[in-house]
């Protein structure tokens, strides 16, 4: 089965936003390289990202800066989302909780009309999420 890991760029400011997704779903980083590793570039853009990636489950998100001299992502407008799927309800709650902290609640966590536990909400860096918990027959 083929997997997605979501890749997200960022105007400058992806390692300050995956320290703190490492602080909401644990794990290690386990690849961080520099624009200053791979080729020359100007002061400024010397210790931007241009890859990380953080392991969450069987998934990986992987983002980078993308170099001024490109322009700016619009962040506002990615018009996307990064789907969590949670093994509990405990589990749905700390990952909301944790990544919208700073953000902005689109849709409070909370049993929806489809049968699910979901929220979404745009964290503070700009990027969408939604997380979700799926109960089964076992669950209830």
């Amino acid at each position: 089965m083929a997997t997605i890991n979501p890749y997200i760029n960022f105007n400058g400011n992806a390692e300050e936003a995956f320290i703190f997704y490492k602080s909401v779903f644990g794990g290690e980083f386990t690849k961080i390289t520099r624009f200053k590793d791979l080729f020359p570039v100007a002061e400024n853009e010397a210790n931007k990202i241009f890859y990380i990636a953080l392991p969450i489950g069987k998934n990986i998100l992987i983002a980078n800066d993308v170099p001024e001299s490109m322009g700016r992502v619009n962040e506002n407008e990615n018009r996307s989302k990064i789907s969590i799927s949670a093994e509990s309800k405990e589990e749905a709650d700390r990952l909301f909780n944790g990544l919208s902290a700073g953000g902005k609640v689109e849709m409070p966590i909370a049993d929806s009309p489809w049968g699910s536990y979901f929220g979404m909400f745009r964290d503070k860096y700009g990027i969408e999420w939604t997380v979700e918990f799926k109960p089964t027959e076992a669950d209830s």
